[in-house]
């Protein structure tokens, strides 16, 4: 399947605060916010964030950040991309299953 069409979720055990116009993401493991594994996101990576909801897919929320942030389409894509294979490898996100949940 092409990335574009892709659709992915937040996983469900993450605390997130906006803190001076950035979001900051805490991984919670065994019920204890993991303050060793704390992420900051800057305002394209919390737009990103708040598309990760399962609803969008990857190409409508680089429609987004073009628009937004007045950046290529190509610029966009690359870098959307990127974050989001990063937040994955972290485990910060995950696949929509069928019913539109994370798998997780």
């Amino acid at each position: 399947m092409d990335i574009l069409q892709r659709h992915f979720v937040r996983k469900r055990d993450l605390v997130t605060r906006s803190i001076l116009e950035e979001m900051i993401v805490i991984p919670v493991r065994n019920n204890v916010g993991d303050l060793n594994s704390i992420y900051t996101l800057n305002d394209v990576g919390t737009a990103i964030w708040e598309f990760l909801d399962g609803k969008s897919n990857v190409g409508q929320i680089v429609a987004a950040i073009c628009r937004d942030f007045e950046v290529s389409a190509e610029e966009a894509a690359k870098d959307t991309v990127d974050f989001l294979e990063a937040l994955e490898k972290e485990g910060l996100i995950g696949p929509r299953d069928a019913k539109g949940l994370s798998n997780e």
